[in-house]
């Protein structure tokens, strides 16, 4: 996937997210949500009991999910 498709994926999420809009870009659960977020698979931090994800972070974990090729191309 290339970085430009990434970044479209998530054009329409804010720049900084919270669990529900992590949820649902990834189409994850609750418990999958905080997993990787407990686990520091994703970047974030806390304001009281709330997590907040810099847009970013999303975006380099879905990087690291589905790395691109040497070429910057996908493998299609």
């Amino acid at each position: 996937m290339k970085q430009q498709e990434i970044n479209q994926l998530f054009a329409n999420y804010p720049d900084v997210l919270g669990i529900k809009d992590l949820r649902q870009a990834l189409g994850i659960g609750r418990a999958g949500a905080y997993k990787l977020l407990e686990a520091g698979k994703i970047q974030s931090f806390k304001i009281g009991n709330t997590y907040k994800i810099p847009k970013s972070a999303l975006i380099d974990y879905v990087n690291q999910q589905c790395p691109m090729d040497s070429k910057g191309g996908d493998q299609e």
